[in-house]
């Protein structure tokens, strides 16, 4: 419980760090995922990356999303279209995690839930011109991207912004959190896209800012930072999905600026009330 905004967000903040992840458990994971693959799949190269390696990974940690990147044998690349290469690697994990109750393809990866916290597991391959090539199975399309140059841009990003961008991104994806509007990766470009040559003098006024901004933004093509994609939000493909997302960011908009004003005139526990709508089950209850 907190009594003051300021409170509230550091709170928030606090609420949002992952805990009980040990770095040597992620590693561990990623190193019994590779084993699990190289009966079946001749593996150039593994590593973790996503969200958890961009530090921009939420609370609770049993439903997290720890990204392992696994670097295929060329030869594969040509055998099977994405979705068929997705179900060979869910077939290959199978042979390893016969109890596993969930292993299953999700468009670009293969999500493994375990008890403590889920993996996906992203097949790839080096690119001619540098990075990688991971595959869609929903657009039936290879995307180029490099994982290991976004934490170095997300990084940077965060170092201009004094170290408040990736709290600022992890409050956004708790926006979106519990209304799944926009993917992971597409939110956070999207995040630091509209705070480009922004300060964020605080925390609720960085939400409200987003949110507005947003609202034109997620209309158009983004181009991934690491320059290897001409849109990230390819797959938002129906008017009736962006649609929705921008009647939801329109509301978040609102229901930030009324929050922000009742702080302003003193009316505390309401402001309270109005982050706790936006930012449900992550926000601190007044008091």
């Amino acid at each position: 419980m907190a009594k003051t905004i300021e409170e509230g967000f550091r709170l928030l903040k606090s609420n949002l760090e992952i805990t009980g992840l040990q770095s040597s458990t992620a590693s561990t994971r990623q190193a019994n995922v590779r084993a699990a693959l190289e009966d079946d799949f001749t593996i150039l190269d593994s590593f973790l990356t996503g969200s958890y390696q961009r530090s921009t990974m939420i609370a609770p940690l049993r439903e997290a999303d720890i990204d392992i990147f696994v670097v295929l044998d060329p030869k594969y690349y040509g055998l099977a279209n994405q979705g068929a290469l997705l179900a060979s690697v869910k077939r290959a994990l199978r042979k390893t995690y016969p109890t596993t109750p969930d292993i299953s393809p999700d468009g670009q990866a293969v999500t493994v839930t375990f008890t403590d916290f889920k993996v996906d597991v992203v097949p790839g391959f080096y690119r001619k011109d540098g990075g990688f090539l991971i595959p869609d199975s929903q657009l039936g399309r290879w995307i180029p991207t490099d994982p290991k140059k976004h934490v170095e841009l997300w990084s940077a990003a965060n170092r201009v912004h004094n170290g408040d961008l990736v709290p600022l991104i992890k409050m956004v994806k708790a926006w979106n959190k519990s209304r799944n509007l926009v993917r992971s990766f597409h939110l956070e470009t999207l995040v630091m896209s509209v705070l480009q040559g922004v300060r964020i003098s605080s925390f609720p006024s960085g939400l409200r800012y987003v949110f507005d901004k947003s609202r034109a933004k997620i209309k158009f093509k983004l181009a991934d930072p690491a320059g290897y994609s001409d849109d990230v939000a390819a797959y938002l493909t129906k008017t009736e999905e962006m649609d929705k997302i921008i009647g939801r960011l329109d509301w978040a908009y609102a229901t930030a600026l009324e929050a922000e004003q009742l702080a302003a005139n003193g009316r505390i526990r309401e402001a309270f009330e109005r982050w706790n709508l936006i930012l449900k089950g992550y926000f601190p209850a007044y008091g």
